[in-house]
């Protein structure tokens, strides 16, 4: 494990400016805008840099010939940029919403809507104080799911392999599902991507105690995908948040799931300078618990992000070993807070040299949540600027104890910071719209 000092080269060569971009059409091929000498679209992740450089590494698109680099600025023109598996970098320009059509003419949750579906309607149809606890079925069941899956086609914008995406200067996608299905070899760098949200939300009377209100999209959706490296984004639901919804059936009418999810199998991950903020469930490794083809997957690295106000699932696993180091935890307020590492089935996390902000109202034991799993190794981390022992905290506050064992030892590590410094280190370079500005690696 290779240690450096807290700001390297002391920042050399900060603030460089893209260079110009050539005026294209959105799905022609254009010349690479570089930075300090070198093209971003082409960069690669270093070798020891986390799961992702597991194994073949990941490279994206670098290989791409000219005819297949593109500059995008529109959903549509996005969608057919990233489809099939040729090698490709695609540069992301200015601010677009996927919820459009195929003139990209903006729709609205009512133009999804089918089959006479609206939500006064289903909300009377289905309360439980007369429909009871079985799930919705008929007519307006039927017809929220045609609705949601005439959404689905728009938002989902599905990634294909060997591909490298990254915005130029500051990039903002909303409302997109950035899926990658079964794909190998993918880079997402420097997007802004807000408010996936779902505007037909289902009911599960039996999810908890009253029921749950349960969203269909992620910001960004990894399943069985492999090779995969998340850096410099800003994650959020910007513009749209949930704890402005209002409660029916007594519950959150929850519209967006999650951030950044990792399921089915997908393995080889690296998530880097990222910003997760302003969210409730934020990153789940890991689908079920019955799920056991996920044994020897969903392996995973989470390092110099900040996890900032997130409810839950910072992240939550099953059955992965997830390497989660140099990360900021900040929370402003208790309210909406539950946890933020998720100790799942068979699941191995080593949560090291992470500083955690929190307000005295949430207390160090709540930071670990026990989700079926036996195992959590945790150390070298602050809380509010003190060194405390989480699994510790965890194990006097809570049964059953869990294990410090988990079986293996992180080895692909660049950079370790002292927690004292990952605060201010994030706060400077996390994010989209950073690139160009440092180089910590």
């Amino acid at each position: 494990m290779r240690k450096r000092s807290c700001f390297t080269t002391a920042l050399a060569g900060t603030a460089v400016a893209l260079t110009a971009l050539p005026s294209a059409p959105a799905t022609a091929a254009a010349t690479a805008p570089g930075f300090a000498g070198r093209d971003i679209g082409r960069q690669t992740l270093p070798a020891g840099d986390g799961w992702g450089s597991y194994s073949t590494g990941t490279t994206g698109g670098a290989a791409a010939t000219q005819e297949n680099v593109f500059v995008v600025r529109d959903r549509n023109a996005l969608a057919r940029a990233v489809a099939g598996n040729t090698p490709k970098i695609v540069y992301v320009k200015g601010a677009f919403d996927a919820n459009v059509d195929d003139q990209g003419k903006p729709l609205t949750c009512a133009d999804y809507a089918a089959d006479g579906y609206s939500l006064d309607a289903f909300l009377k149809a289905y309360d439980p104080a007369t429909w009871g606890r079985a799930d919705p079925s008929g007519p307006l069941e039927d017809a929220r799911a045609a609705s949601q899956a005439r959404q689905d086609a728009r938002v989902k914008i599905n990634v294909g392999s060997n591909t490298t995406i990254v915005g130029l200067g500051r990039a903002t996608i909303k409302g997109a599902n950035l899926m990658l299905r079964g794909v190998d070899n993918v880079i997402i760098r420097n997007l802004d991507l807000r408010d996936a949200h779902d505007c037909f939300p289902a009911w599960d009377p039996t999810d908890g105690a009253n029921g749950a209100w349960n969203s269909e999209y992620d910001n960004i959706t990894l399943s069985g995908a492999t090779h995969v490296w998340l850096d410099h984004t800003t994650l959020s639901d910007a513009g749209n948040p949930d704890s402005a919804q209002p409660r029916y059936f007594g519950e959150p009418y929850q519209v967006h799931d999650g951030l950044f999810d990792v399921i089915n199998a997908s393995d080889f991950v690296t998530a880097s300078w990222n910003r997760f903020r302003d969210h409730d469930k934020t990153s789940l490794i890991g689908n079920s618990d019955s799920k056991t083809t996920d044994a020897g997957h969903l392996r995973v690295t989470f390092h110099h992000n900040e996890f900032r106000n997130l409810g839950q699932r910072v992240p939550r696993v099953r059955y992965g070993q997830v390497d989660v180091y140099n990360n900021h935890f900040a929370q402003t307020a208790a309210d909406g807070y539950s946890y933020s590492l998720g100790v799942g089935v068979k699941s191995a996390i080593v949560a090291e040299h992470n500083a955690f902000t929190l307000p005295a109202t949430i207390k160090p034991a709540q930071v670990i949540k026990y989700w079926k799993g036996t195992a959590i190794r945790t150390g070298g981390n602050l809380v509010n600027g003190a060194p405390v022992d989480l699994l510790a905290a965890h194990n006097e506050a809570y049964d059953p104890d869990l294990s410090g064992d988990v079986g293996w030892t992180p080895s692909l590590r660049t950079t370790v910071h002292r927690p004292e410094a990952v605060p201010r280190l994030v706060a400077a370079f996390a994010g989209a719209g950073r690139l160009g500005w440092h180089s910590l690696r």
